[in-house]
């Protein structure tokens, strides 16, 4: 089995950190989206990461697709999701609010790393990220318990991309609750083994475009 992308994605991430949590072993493949697409879109018509190539060949694309195949292969009683009930209402809520977080931090990366500086859009970077820090506090909200499921994988992995690009929109006590869970997260295994250093960025850092 070979996971396709890089851990800097945090979608790639919380298919390994998935992985490791369930004890599946994987390859990993580290082609990049940017430096790798063409060699990409041969594994994925896309382009995009995730994809993990099975064993039987059969490549599956989307972190989503991925992660309800790998909780189907294990069973209900090893399940990352929980098949029914109130407990996953609450992991899906949790996925929906860190997914969220994540699209809206990467679309305000995208505009102030990527588009050429005279045609960035300074008020869509400042929707983005309001939008990212409002998922943070119904996020802060939640009654966090010691049982690692999707939902603290995948909020655990909005940790780890803020901490990567964006430190300013988690500022030190300004969520307590989530610096709790993700200082107990980050200390995980799983976390720490799929942990990528900080990116030197640009000026222009993100603080600077949060409304007050």
């Amino acid at each position: 089995m070979i996971l396709v992308g890089q851990y800097d994605s945090p979608y790639v991430r919380r298919v390994a950190v998935s992985l490791r949590v369930l004890g599946i072993a994987y390859e990993h493949d580290t082609r990049s989206v940017f430096s790798d697409f063409d060699s990409m879109r041969r594994t994925n018509p896309l382009g995009r990461i995730p994809s993990l190539v099975r064993d039987d060949g059969e490549v599956l694309i989307d972190s989503a697709a991925i992660l309800d195949w790998l909780d189907e292969t294990v069973g209900p009683q090893r399940a990352l999701l929980p098949r029914s009930g109130q407990a996953r209402v609450q992991a899906l809520k949790r996925i929906a609010l860190a997914s969220g977080g994540i699209d809206k931090l990467g679309a305000a990366n995208y505009e102030r790393l990527l588009r050429p500086e005279p045609l960035r859009w300074p008020d869509w970077i400042v929707r983005c990220v309001a939008q990212a820090t409002g998922a943070l506090e119904a996020l802060e909200t939640e009654v966090w318990d010691d049982r690692i499921d999707q939902g603290q994988i995948t909020t655990g992995c909005l940790f780890g991309y803020i901490e990567l690009t964006a430190p300013e929109v988690m500022p030190a006590g300004r969520f307590p609750a989530l610096e709790r869970l993700w200082a107990r997260l980050r200390g995980r295994p799983e976390f720490v083994a799929t942990r990528t250093e900080a990116y030197a960025l640009p000026a222009g850092r993100l603080d600077r475009q949060i409304p007050e």
